[in-house]
């Protein structure tokens, strides 16, 4: 099995994984090439499970996506079910509601620790948010706060969201994960990085392409 494609491909960062669960994966049982599989099943856009397909992006054989497949079932961390449309149109869908099941327990236990009623950061989200959040939610901010993850860099995050009209915490976690990547713990980072790349725009201003530590994905910004 070429497992090292996968791990390559948590190298790229094309799978986004959410901080918390990055250091945490070990708790679900996994080896580190069947933790970047699942990660990329729960990127998926739709939920068809077409083996041919998945293989083709992760540059591996459809009988090692199978194989996969049968690890994380017997983990029961997915299932695969057939669905039939309205026009009688038969389909395999990929069901990953025991990893989430699984998800919430560890963001219960790691989150433990957390004394909520020292941080301001989640009533400003729901501020910023214009709603209330989700328990999920609640639990995720916790987790970044018992991760070490500062109310500044939050906060910063949120800003960047707000900035691209995004209000959804998957979008916020994206940009604290690269951050982490790029060595960003505070506002002073993040401003010094703004400065980096203002820099490198104003020296060529026909280059159209865009710094990844800057335009926080576009693709996702629906609520």
């Amino acid at each position: 099995m070429k497992s090292d494609n996968l791990v390559e491909l948590l190298k790229t960062g094309n799978v986004v994984i959410p901080i918390y669960l990055l250091r945490n994966y070990k708790k679900l049982d996994l080896e580190i090439d069947q933790f970047v599989f699942l990660m990329y099943l729960v990127n998926l856009k739709d939920n068809i499970f077409n083996p041919k397909s998945i293989a083709e992006d992760l540059d591996i054989k459809s009988t090692d996506v199978l194989n996969y497949i049968g690890i994380l079932s017997d983990k029961k961390l997915l299932s695969i079910e057939t669905k039939k449309s309205d026009k009688n149109i038969i389909t395999d869908v990929i069901n990953l509601d025991g990893y989430y099941s699984k998800l919430g327990v560890i963001i219960r236990d790691k989150v433990n620790s957390v004394n909520v009623e020292d941080s301001s950061i989640f009533e400003l989200i729901e501020k910023e948010f214009g709603r209330t959040l989700s328990s999920m939610e609640y639990e995720i901010i916790k987790a970044w706060l018992n991760n070490n993850i500062s109310e500044e860099l939050i906060k910063e995050a949120l800003k960047e969201a707000v900035f691209n009209g995004v209000s959804n915490l998957r979008y916020i976690d994206k940009i604290l994960y690269e951050w982490g990547k790029l060595g960003i713990k505070n506002s002073e980072d993040v401003e010094k990085n703004r400065k980096k790349h203002n820099e490198k725009k104003n020296k060529d201003k026909d280059n159209v392409d865009i710094d990844i530590d800057w335009n926080w994905f576009d693709d996702d910004t629906e609520d």
